[in-house]
């Protein structure tokens, strides 16, 4: 096997492509925009999680773990932990109350314990879904975007652009991880 991973593809209509637009599960169906404000933040949010998961879809724990850029800590493993620990961190500045701890231990843990163990794998995901469902319900109980709450009076809609900012950086380091694994190419 050669050191570089050949480059692939699923999608048969553009080479650079993830897979095909008609089989891409981010895909709105082609019809109007969500309506306001809220539903357009949730929905670049929800995109940008799908993409996550797919970045990591089909891959084994060595892979996920595979720190494809050194000397960087990188990885997807770490990128699930680390956005698991940021729905955290934006969920603990909603309040005013002492915030709760990290999930993972001292800074940069996520990415430094960030293992080749399938049971790892495997609560890394379930500590995600578990931090985005209890930051999404936190963030709904407060309808008015420009609501400024916790002890930094941070605006809701600053933590919102926040979330979706996070994960569109990531999902980018996402492309060129998954690349660097198995060649995959993205979008």
């Amino acid at each position: 096997m050669s050191e570089h991973p050949t480059r692939w593809t699923r999608a048969t209509v553009h080479p650079d492509m993830w897979t095909d637009p008609e089989d891409d599960p981010r895909d709105n169906g082609g019809g109007p925009g969500p309506e306001g404000e809220r539903a357009t933040l949730l929905g670049y949010l929800a995109d940008y999680r799908l993409t996550l998961r797919m970045k990591c879809e089909g891959l084994d724990a060595e892979q996920l773990a595979r720190r494809s850029v050194p000397p960087s800590t990188m990885s997807l493993l770490g990128l699930v932990r680390h956005l698991a620990e940021v729905e955290r961190d934006w969920r603990n500045r909603l309040t005013e109350d002492e915030p709760l701890p990290r999930l993972y231990g001292g800074r940069d843990a996520d990415f430094h314990r960030a293992a080749a163990d399938p049971a790892l794998v495997d609560a890394a995901h379930r500590d995600l879904e578990r931090e985005q469902a209890e930051t999404d319900a936190a963030l709904a109980a407060f309808p008015d975007l420009g609501a400024r709450v916790g002890r930094e009076k941070v605006a809701i809609r600053e933590l919102m652009v926040h979330r979706v900012e996070e994960y569109a950086r990531h999902c980018g380091h996402a492309d060129l991880l998954r690349e660097c694994v198995d060649g995959r190419v993205g979008q």
